[in-house]
């Protein structure tokens, strides 16, 4: 019998390896990314306080004209670029929780930098 892998299962190891070693702090917070079928989502975390600092998701009302999920992407980049220059955050460590750094993760990466953030 062929059985089909847990492909959530295998990014969940992966994320818990990436998260053994990067971590954020109020000075240089951690960007992570989460991506469903349909939106994506970003948080700017605090982890020696553990606390989200700014949030940013594609189902905002902002988002409705989207054309594509990799337009939603990076517009949800230069969102949450824009929120955290707001709080005085200018750089961030990227976490793309055990994603490829491909498609939308890439998209977003691209126009949070494009929007000022450094990492």
């Amino acid at each position: 019998m062929v059985t089909k892998k847990d492909l959530n299962k295998q990014r969940k190891k992966r994320h818990k390896r990436i998260r053994s070693k990067i971590s954020g702090t109020a000075a240089k917070p951690r960007l992570c990314v989460y991506r469903s079928l349909n939106h994506i989502s970003v948080q700017l975390i605090d982890d020696v306080n553990k606390v989200t600092l700014i949030s940013a998701t594609s189902q905002e009302k902002s988002f409705a004209g989207a054309s594509s999920n990799k337009d939603a992407a990076k517009k949800v980049g230069a969102l949450i670029a824009e929120r955290a220059k707001a709080k005085g955050i200018s750089e961030v460590v990227f976490d793309r929780a055990g994603y490829l750094y491909h498609g939308r993760v890439a998209e977003l990466a691209s126009g949070a930098r494009e929007g000022g953030l450094k990492f």
